[in-house]
């Protein structure tokens, strides 16, 4: 009878790190980690990409601020809605529940 191999290695899929698992054990022996590639050529290119992304935080935090302060004339229209609706149904007395039903 052939003897299966103690160890066998397994490769993820999506982001290329091998891992080395034990047959007896089923426990992970060892990882390696993938390589990752440089994200920038230079110091300016990384500079200019951080200069980018400020600009952008600080676009969205603009439009955040922008939003806070009308909120509570939306909420205000929705409160006023939620009233003219109640009006308009009024209410037909106690509710039914699935307990009352069996």
């Amino acid at each position: 009878m052939a003897k299966s191999p103690s160890n066998f290695e397994v490769s993820c899929p999506c982001c290329g790190a091998v891992m080395k698992v034990d047959t007896e054990t089923r426990a992970v022996i060892s990882h390696t980690a993938p390589k990752q590639p440089k994200m920038f050529n230079d110091i300016e290119e990384a500079a200019r990409a951080m200069k980018e992304q400020d600009n952008r935080r600080e676009s969205i935090f603009r439009q955040s601020v922008e939003a806070q302060k009308h909120a509570s004339d939306l909420l205000e229209k929705k409160f006023q809605e939620a009233v003219r609706k109640a009006k308009e149904s009024p209410d037909t007395g106690k509710p039914i529940r699935d307990f009352d039903l069996d």
